[in-house]
């Protein structure tokens, strides 16, 4: 079963969503939070496999309780999918570097919707069809505000080049061919790349790819990066 917790601060909508998770059999409620502050205490009490979250709530904004809730190593399970109104390209960036697996927008077709928290609790990240490489570029690139990570340092050089093709967009297929190794050996040096950043997913860590300046932007790789 898949665990989901809703965090909006229109009850309506939280009906909604209530009542088309509800009627999928692999899916199941964990909890719902009217604002930001609610949002963080309740995800921690019930642990979600994914949280769809509001962007704007009162006492505390969507982006800010993704924020404190990826910073807490115990909740490093919890998925955040950002399900908002708003398609500014500031909030998906601003989303992605708080720790979010997922941007959509609420006039996402129902099937979509389900398919998108079934792909976030496989471990995966995911970007609504509109997002593209372009917003990480432009925001990385003007940001002024280093990475929350413990830095380059700590990874070797082949960590490095894995990073870069990563945010390239390659899978992890493409890396192997790449890189001349199976595709295990391949995930193996991802999953390190990962830990040793602290990054949730790879989209987390084409961010950090482009805010160190590893990625000049204009710069394509192959594949799209939610894989």
């Amino acid at each position: 079963m898949i665990r989901v917790m809703l965090a909006d601060d229109q009850t309506l909508v939280r009906a909604g969503l209530r009542s088309l998770l509800l009627s999928e059999p692999d899916i199941e409620l964990a909890g719902e939070a009217a604002d930001g502050e609610q949002t963080v205490r309740i995800a921690a009490e019930t642990r979600p496999d994914v949280l769809l979250m509001d962007i704007r709530m009162p006492r505390m904004d969507g982006i800010e309780a993704t924020r404190r809730i990826a910073a807490r190593r115990e909740l490093s399970g919890i998925r955040i999918v950002i399900l908002t109104t708003f398609e500014h390209d500031e909030y998906i960036f601003r989303s992605l570097r708080a720790g979010a697996s997922g941007f959509l927008v609420k006039d996402i077709e129902p099937a979509a919707l389900l398919h998108a928290v079934r792909v976030v609790a496989a471990g995966e990240a995911l970007l609504a069809p509109s997002v593209t490489r372009r917003l990480i570029e432009e925001y990385a690139t003007r940001s002024h505000e280093p990475p929350a990570t413990p830095g380059l340092e700590q990874l070797t050089s082949r960590e490095r080049e894995v990073l870069v093709l990563i945010a390239g967009g390659l899978t992890n297929q493409e890396l192997a061919d790449r890189m001349t190794c199976s595709v295990a050996t391949a995930k193996t040096h991802v999953s390190r790349v990962m830990t040793k950043l602290g990054a949730r997913d790879r989209v987390q860590l084409v961010v950090m790819a482009y805010e160190w300046g590893l990625v000049r932007p204009g710069w394509r790789g192959s594949g799209p990066i939610t894989r």
